[in-house]
């Protein structure tokens, strides 16, 4: 019997066989005409079911979207950004930097000429992008095509509650984007995807401060690369120099904004002011009251047990997860971190069946695409998703009948407002607003004497923007507005069943 020699090498490729085994498994068979209808079809309803459920949830009351309407505006108007702040009374000409400029330039664009329907238009779009970039992430990873739609499809359900008309949604385009590239580099050795990334940085950094959210994870990427050449952790493929350019180059990128480098000073004071996590609802810790959300714990603890069971130090898949347990778990608003990695881990952990190992053309997933699109477009015919629908969940959710009985009697500010209203009224009534959803801009002493007051504790007739206020627009059932009627300093003008106007008696 001969003995076969085992050299070094070949132990370290055995070891590592694992992380490169989609590559080295046998090609995806093509598949035939039947077969690529059929997956055609399947992966058309994967690419329209999420925006479908965007369209027929209709949301386009989003308390935050109008603040962004103005600034669009304002921009336009103007030919700049501005540089302080315009639409406060109490802060007025206070340093305010629009980070999110170019989303708030193409969200105006889009409603001054579609109205209702571009606010719509924009987030179901954008709903379609993200479930066609994390297709294409999980593809890469597995062969499987059952599990490719069932990964994909479970990912996007746990975003559901987050598609809505916010620069945010580009913040989970980008990151699955990114995602994809780094993935695939790492498995492949290719380098030529990396080129992408300074392109995709520099329009994130215009779009959504969370860019640094995606600079982290190519950090983590690059400690991985070079950890891998000092034998900590399975191998990756990707070459620690290139990604280091890469690295750099997105660095460089970020900076190619109206702010320079200053953009990090920006994201450095979000960063260090916690004081609203607790106050405000997108920022509060999930709460585990929808199918969605324990949807989304399923995944992270199946793709942590994924990672346990590999029995491998996978230095870049244990950082995302960590990563994504932290921002996810911390804030709702950021559950889309445990989705994406979580769905990403899984595809490059679980066996595929090789049966399901077949390849689709290029042409079926583009025809996917028009398809989906199409049935998107229906969809808002259907779901009688049209101006007068929409203007109705408007008045149905915002102060838009105060706000015309405001207009028509001419009644002057100062203006005192809940937080959450902020921003609609800065859009529609045109005046200089109390507070508004600019938290981090307001700061926490501020926003927490705004919530005091409106909850009618113990000081609150002493809250200096209510007693120089000439005039008050409130929810009809906080405690503040209930005070109010019967306060001698202020007058009942009007209310409704959603809000109430005061004015100042003289």
């Amino acid at each position: 019997m001969v003995t076969p020699i085992v050299t070094p090498e070949a132990t370290q490729e055995a070891i590592d066989a694992p992380l490169a085994a989609p590559e080295q498994s046998a090609p995806r068979k093509p598949t035939s005409r039947a077969d690529t209808i059929a997956q055609t079809i399947v992966i058309a309803m994967l690419f329209a079911t999420p925006a479908l459920m965007c369209v027929h949830g209709g949301v386009v009351a989003d308390p935050d979207v109008w603040w962004h309407l103005r600034t669009g505006q304002w921009i336009v108007q103007h030919h700049t950004l501005p540089r302080v702040d315009i639409f406060s009374a109490a802060y007025a000409g206070k340093p305010w930097a629009p980070y999110s400029w170019l989303f708030e330039l193409l969200i105006y664009g889009l409603f001054q000429k579609l109205g209702l329907i571009g606010i719509l238009g924009f987030s179901a779009a954008l709903v379609v992008a993200i479930t066609v970039a994390v297709r294409h992430l999980v593809n890469r990873l597995q062969s499987d095509f059952s599990l490719v739609i069932l990964l994909t499809f479970a990912s996007c359900y746990c975003l559901r509650h987050l598609y809505t008309p916010r620069p945010w949604l580009f913040t989970i385009l980008f990151f699955v984007l990114e995602l994809d590239i780094l993935m695939h580099a790492r498995k492949t050795g290719q380098i030529r995807e990396l080129a992408w990334l300074p392109i995709i940085f520099a329009l994130w950094s215009n779009l959504h401060i969370q860019f640094i959210d995606g600079l982290l994870v190519m950090a983590l990427a690059l400690a991985e690369a070079i950890g891998s050449h000092w034998a900590i952790g399975v191998r990756t493929k990707l070459c620690a120099p290139w990604l280091a350019a890469a690295f750099a180059g997105s660095v460089l990128a970020t900076m190619v904004n109206p702010f320079g480098w200053h953009i990090y000073r920006v994201a450095w004071d979000l960063a260090t002011q916690p004081g609203v996590i607790n106050r405000i609802n997108e920022l509060k810790a999930i709460g585990f009251r929808d199918f969605s959300e324990f949807l989304l714990l399923f995944l992270a603890l199946a793709a942590a047990a994924a990672l346990g069971w590999d029995r491998r130090f996978r230095v870049f898949e244990i950082g995302l997860l960590i990563f994504a347990a932290y921002v996810s778990f911390r804030s709702e608003r950021d559950l889309w971190a445990m989705a994406i990695i979580a769905a990403a881990i899984l595809a490059s952990s679980i066996p595929g069946r090789e049966a399901s190992a077949l390849r689709l053309p290029w042409y079926a997933t583009t025809g996917a695409v028009v398809a989906a699109s199409l049935a998107v477009l229906v969809g808002f015919h259907v779901m009688y998703a049209n101006k007068s629908v929409l203007e109705t969940e408007i008045a149905d959710n915002l102060p838009q009948r105060a706000v015309d009985e405001v207009k028509a009697k001419g009644y002057p500010g100062p203006l005192f407002n809940t937080f959450d209203w902020g921003g609609y009224l800065i859009w529609a009534l045109r005046m200089p607003v109390s507070i508004d959803g600019r938290a981090a801009f307001y700061g926490d002493d501020a926003f927490d004497r705004s919530m005091a007051t409106w909850n009618a504790q113990r000081d609150w007739a002493s809250d200096p923007q209510l007693k120089s206020a000439s005039l008050v627009i409130g929810p009809i059932g906080d405690s503040l507005t209930q005070v109010l009627r019967t306060d001698p300093h202020f007058k009942l003008v009007y209310e409704d069943k959603l809000a109430a106007v005061f004015i100042a008696r003289k």
